[in-house]
Parts: structure tokens; sequence; C-alpha cells
């Protein structure tokens, strides 16, 4: 009985840890018009921007803390929380790098880290696998860099909180980025080791 519920719940996907995740890859294209309406000839819109980026962070943990508290972990949920975090990662990078708020060799630096996984996951498709799950350094990574990319916004600017901005926002910068990269190198790890075990299998 325990086990099919368990199926059952990894089956459904209107709960609510998938609702928030939906609500998230909404506001990714609300996000981007909002950051670069200003380089189009719009009003500035960073503190709309910057609210949008505060929801994304909260609903982020608690579509997590949810689904396990709830029982309400789901395939459709594994699949959505990933792709919500890089979606917001991506559009952010766009958005700033295109604000010159950052540097290219950043946006760059972080762009070969996707592309690295995509490659990877590709292997997996290839021969059968479901990506794996995402790892606590990787969540670390993206808790880190969601940190940076509201506070590098909010350094666009003048005065004393800026400049505060600057610092913390460079800080979570630097550590999420080095995150990020660890975690990629461990999913590469992972991905070669299940490749290997199931050609010894095969």
């Amino acid at each position: 009985m325990e086990v099919q519920d368990k199926k059952s719940a990894e089956g459904r996907v209107f709960t609510i840890p998938n609702i928030l995740s939906m609500a998230r890859l909404v506001g990714v294209p609300v996000f981007l018009w909002l950051i670069l309406w200003p380089v189009f000839g719009g009003p500035n819109c960073d503190g709309w921007a910057l609210l949008v980026l505060a929801f994304s962070g909260i609903s982020d943990y608690l579509d997590g803390k949810l689904a396990r508290r709830w029982n309400q972990v789901s395939d459709l949920g594994r699949i959505l929380d990933p792709a919500a975090d890089r979606l917001y990662i991506l559009s952010t990078l766009l958005g700033l790098t295109w604000r010159e708020i950052l540097p290219l060799w950043l946006t760059a630096t972080l762009l070969a880290r996707e592309l690295l996984l995509l490659v990877m996951v590709w292997l997996l498709d290839r021969r059968g696998y479901a990506p794996p799950q995402v790892n606590f350094l990787g969540k670390a990574a993206t808790f880190n860099l969601m940190y940076a990319f509201p506070l590098l916004l909010l350094s666009d600017g003048t005065g004393w909180i800026a400049s505060l901005a600057a610092v913390f926002g460079w800080a979570f910068a630097g550590w999420g980025t080095a995150l990020y990269w660890w975690a990629g190198i461990l999913y590469v790890v992972q991905v070669r080791r299940l490749l290997t075990a199931g050609s010894a299998a095969a």
C-alpha cells in the first residue's frame, strides 16, 4: 500500500510544489522583459525585476521542502525544479551581461558549465538513462548565484547601498561559480561511473 501511494505521488502533476515550479517558469520571461526594458528605451524596472527574483528564490526553497514534507515528490517536479533554476540563471546572465553589469568572461564560464551538463544529459539519454537527481552541492551553487544576481543588479546604481550590494554580490558570484563547476565535475564523474557500469553489465 505504501509503495502504491509513493508511485501515485510520483505520477501526480498538479501538486503545490509543481505549481510553484510552474509559476517560477512563467516568471522567467517576465523577469527578462523587466530587466531589458531600459535597454530598449523603457523605464527602469529593476525594483520589479528584483521582486521576481526574490519570488523565484523563495519558491525554489519552498517547492523542495513542501514536496518532501507532504510526500509530493513527483517525476515532473524532478524536471521542473532544475529546469526553472537553469532558465533563471540563463535569463539573468543574458540580462545582466546585456546591461554590462556582468563581465563577458563570467557569463562564458557559467555557460560553459551548462554546455558540459547538456553533453552529459545527451550521453545518458543515448544509453536510455534518466539524468541523476540534483545534488546538494548543485543546490548550494544555485543558492549562491540566486543571491549574487539580484545584489549585482542592485549594485547598478549610486550610494552606499549599491556599493555594499556590489561587495556581497561579487562574493556570492565567486562562491557560486566555484560551486557550480564543482557540482558539474561531480556530475561528470557520476555519469562516467553510470555509463561504465552499464557497459560492463552489457
